[in-house]
């Protein structure tokens, strides 16, 4: 496998020689000096490009860069979205290393939409703005306010409704869809504000919450962990108990941070109508 030298000087020498490439910048997690370091981490490249249909018109010129394993450009699939007319190639090698190359128009417009997440690897002309020290302030946690925490809970435990009577229904993938996506992501946000109350919110839990596990205590990521189920009806049943447990302490714990109310009530009848769609299939 090429190493992280080994790449960056590759993509590096391929602009150096190409004078229609006339700035280089990186962004993502190999510019966030918060992400844990890995071999899976892409190497997501801006070429600042004065020609893109020179480019675009073969595709091969891509070559150089390594054999590949699958190829991704996004914007010849459907429903491309190019507003700044750009042209992305996102490779995968044979080696296991991924570079996420976007060919940009190479003027101050398009230098602007950059986020605090840009390093500047190459300049030739001196026209990169100047970026503020590379961040992920724009994805840190914030902190709720009481109708935002609100509608967080209510959504969490009204949602659960439509989940057990998938259940009851024997429709294993709105069952799946409801739980992993619409009441999970309410979960996601309380476990987020739990963490902010216990670390500060100047920090990023990653997409998805792929960070939880270094911010919750081995018991309550444990807790988390089994929110997660198979196929199973009774599997899928012990998951979303797990999902309302872990909820209800995370927003208390939360509502008592804040000074916030907390509707049991709301809980307490969403737990009703559970256990007697349950009682009623078993």
């Amino acid at each position: 496998m090429r190493n992280e030298q080994e790449m960056m000087d590759l993509i590096l020498s391929i602009a150096k020689a190409d004078e229609r490439v006339r700035a280089v910048l990186m962004n993502g997690s190999r510019a966030n000096h918060n992400a844990p370091k890995d071999n899976y981490q892409d190497y997501d490249v801006a070429y600042m490009v004065t020609d893109i249909d020179s480019f675009t018109k073969d595709h091969n010129w891509i070559d150089v860069f390594g054999s590949r394993l699958m190829l991704q450009m996004p914007e010849t699939m459907r429903y491309p979205d190019n507003p700044d007319g750009h042209f992305g190639y996102l490779m995968l090698f044979e080696d296991s290393n991924r570079i996420d190359l976007s060919l940009v128009p190479s003027n101050a417009e398009n230098l602007k939409q950059y986020d605090c997440l840009t390093i500047v690897l190459l300049d030739k002309d001196g026209i990169v703005p100047d970026y503020p020290p590379s961040t992920d302030k724009e994805f840190w946690l914030k902190e709720p306010d009481e109708l935002f925490y609100y509608s967080c809970c209510n959504n969490f435990w009204w949602c659960l409704n439509n989940a057990a009577k998938g259940i009851a229904r024997d429709e294993l993938s709105y069952v799946m869809n409801m739980l992993n996506d619409v009441v999970r992501s309410e979960l996601h946000d309380m476990i987020g504000w739990y963490i902010g109350t216990r670390h500060g919110f100047d920090l990023s839990v990653g997409k998805n919450g792929k960070y939880f596990k270094r911010y919750l205590t081995p018991e309550l990521y444990a807790k988390y962990t089994a929110t997660y189920s198979g196929s199973d009806y009774n599997d899928i049943w012990a998951a979303l108990y797990a999902m309302c447990d872990l909820f209800h302490t995370l927003a208390l714990s939360v509502a008592e941070h804040f000074g916030f109310a907390y509707r049991q009530h709301e809980e307490d009848g969403m737990r009703e109508y559970l256990r007697m769609v349950k009682e009623h299939e078993c």
